[in-house]
């Protein structure tokens, strides 16, 4: 699942990858969208300021993933 500026760059909200294409974490799963996505978004999911959330939580880099996992990218919130 993608969020705010995310989301607009791909034109829609999901992404989904078969079970068999499934990395085996975080970071490998970001390599795989670069490689399937458009330039812009491809370009905003290398910003390590882009964040990760694995069934609802917020997960580092190295989070192992399981091809029932929901993961959606959000990038930096602001606001007061």
């Amino acid at each position: 699942m993608f969020f705010a500026r995310l989301r607009e760059q791909l034109g829609s909200d999901s992404f989904e990858i078969a079970d068999g294409d499934c990395p085996v974490d975080v970071a490998a799963l970001r390599s795989l969208l670069r490689e399937r996505v458009n330039a812009e978004l491809a370009e905003s999911l290398e910003d390590p300021n882009v964040f990760c959330a694995v069934n609802q939580k917020v997960v580092g880099e190295d989070k192992p993933l399981a091809s029932t996992d929901e993961v959606a990218f959000f990038p930096p919130m602001t606001g007061g």
